[in-house]
């Protein structure tokens, strides 16, 4: 008989959480509720979970700084965002931080249910995770790191350097980069050049021994640092 799915609840709210937990408990999860921030942190540092449910309204420690020092402290379980911030800014905020979805309040059981086992299924497959030079990249995390210290990249860094990575050795054009970006929706106002943020890029994985470099008329090109052992 499989065991049982162990979810980590974090909802200040008394009844919500009685509620949820109820929900979760028939449809087959164990789960640990934890009303504040602080104790949030605490439990997903020392217990494996499968997965979190994390509202962002947290007292004591909000759910963003939860996430943000979760995922520094190297932890890739699904996290899926329940809160009732439902602007766009507060969904990429939440993405940035690590989240792996995002569900807004009010919302239907049933779709939190079936977000949550969608979440597991992809952290079961195959490891989607890159280490070049001194860089380790984590698609399904979400998460890139310099000799463990975690890269803060934007949407579109992020794109960029996933594309960079995908094609090692080899030159991106910059209507790859376009192609890619006009399907993203989720940096407003990124309206930036492409040289802005391979320049920002650059900066960012200054110590990983890897450098983009330009190919005039042409696009970019990811490659071993000039000395790089």
């Amino acid at each position: 008989m499989a065991s049982a799915i162990t979810a980590l609840l974090a909802e200040d709210d008394a009844l919500l959480a009685d509620a949820l937990t109820a929900q979760l408990q028939r449809a087959g999860f164990t789960v640990e509720a934890a009303p504040n921030g602080a104790v949030a942190e605490y439990l997903l540092l020392k217990h494996p979970f499968d997965l979190a449910i994390l509202d962002l309204g947290l007292p004591m420690v909000d759910g963003l700084t939860v996430l943000r020092r979760l995922r520094q402290a190297g932890r890739s379980l699904p996290v899926l965002v329940l809160t009732a911030l439902d602007s766009l800014d507060d969904r990429v905020a939440g993405l940035n931080a690590g989240a792996d979805d995002y569900l807004t309040k009010p919302f239907d059981f049933p779709e939190l249910e079936a977000r949550l086992h969608a979440l597991l299924r992809r952290q079961r497959a195959p490891a989607q995770t890159l280490s070049s030079g001194r860089l380790r990249f984590d698609r399904q995390a979400r998460r890139a790191s310099v000799e463990g210290t975690v890269i803060d990249l934007s949407p579109r860094e992020w794109m960029l350097l996933d594309l960079l990575l995908a094609q090692r050795d080899q030159v991106v054009t910059k209507s790859q980069i376009a192609q890619a970006w006009d399907q993203d929706r989720s940096e407003p106002g990124a309206g930036n050049s492409i040289e802005v943020h391979i320049h920002r890029l650059r900066r960012k994985l200054e110590g990983s021994a890897l450098s983009i470099r330009t190919v005039r008329g042409l696009g970019y090109l990811l490659e071993d640092e000039p000395g790089a052992a």
